[in-house]
């Protein structure tokens, strides 16, 4: 039994040395394959250079800016070429300061609000025809001034029987405070077959929205008389020269006053309607029909006198401005 062990493990050692030697044989091999492929990949690697590299081998050098040469280029403002035409060689020898089309004074810009002007409207020029009389009623507005301030002057009235029946006229300073609005404040002087009467006034007149037309004035008279007048346009085109206009007023006193047959409150309301004819913007021949009421106390006055407190008013007349 010792012999058999002592041969086996002499055995085991042989094996043992035999593959030993043969993993010390196949090392160096193993080695320089190694050392073989790892240059393989060094070569690889230097045969594709960086992006860096690359964009250096192919920018181009910057020119220095101080050896450019600028003097072909065109720049605005230089000098006039030598062959350039006389500006003054077709004038005939005026220029802007003197000869036949030099303006006086200084040339300057002046903007439309730096400008006075002026315009005469006559709203209403009519004959109007009632169930008792005929007579002549007038409406009249001319302003003259600039776009912010301006004089205003009102007129309005009835001619009948060879007279001035009645009358209203408003001298007014207008001041625009809007695109749309002014505000007016001045004097406004009646008269009539009673006593003349003299008044403060303030108001507003202009556009509305939705187009209509609108005058309020208040008024403040002596011994404490007040009053307030509104009125309101608007109008209608149904064709481009064929115009609708209704047409609505209101006069209300906050005294009596017995001497002109007015009462306190609302003493009367007209509303009507025109339909004209505009030959031009400027002249227009129309026709209507309208219906005034007198209230209250001045309607009593009214009774008292004999004279209707209701009446229809069938007019033709001109509206025209200039």
């Amino acid at each position: 039994m010792t012999t058999t062990n002592s041969g086996v493990k002499h055995m085991r050692a042989h094996s043992i040395l035999a593959a030993s030697l043969l993993v010390l044989g196949t090392a160096p091999s193993l080695a320089i394959a190694a050392g073989t492929h790892s240059g393989h990949a060094m070569e690889a690697a230097d045969a594709s250079p960086p992006a860096s590299r690359m964009k250096q081998a192919t920018a181009p050098a910057a020119m220095p800016m101080g050896a450019m040469d600028h003097g072909d280029m065109n720049m605005q403002g230089g000098p006039a070429p030598a062959d350039a035409r006389d500006p003054h060689a077709y004038s005939g020898g005026y220029t802007l300061d003197g000869g036949k089309y030099a303006l006086a004074g200084p040339r300057q810009l002046r903007l439309a609000d730096e400008h006075s002007f002026g315009t005469l409207l006559i709203d209403r020029l009519e004959r109007v025809d009632t169930r008792d009389a005929t007579s002549t009623a007038f409406d009249a507005q001319a302003w003259f001034g600039r776009d912010y301030d301006r004089f205003v002057v009102k007129v309005e009235g009835d001619y009948a029987d060879g007279r001035l029946d009645e009358a209203r006229t408003e001298l007014l300073w207008g001041h625009a405070i809007a695109s749309y609005w002014d505000t007016q404040l001045g004097l406004r002087y009646d008269t009539g077959e009673g006593p003349d009467r003299s008044w403060l006034a303030f108001g507003v007149q202009g556009l509305a929205p939705y187009w209509f037309e609108l005058d309020a004035t208040a008024y403040l008279g002596s011994e404490g008389r007040t009053a307030l007048r509104v009125e309101a346009e608007y109008e209608l085109p149904i064709t481009q020269r064929l115009v609708l206009q209704p047409r609505g007023e209101i006069n209300l006193y906050g005294k009596k006053d017995e001497a002109n047959g007015m009462g306190s409150g609302l003493t009367d309301a007209t509303v009507g309607l025109r339909l004209r004819y505009e030959i031009s913007r400027q002249f227009a021949p129309y026709i209507g029909v309208e219906w005034n009421n007198k209230f209250g106390q001045t309607a009593d006055f009214a009774r008292s006198e004999g004279a209707s407190t209701r009446e229809t008013r069938w007019v033709a007349g001109l509206r025209f401005w200039f």
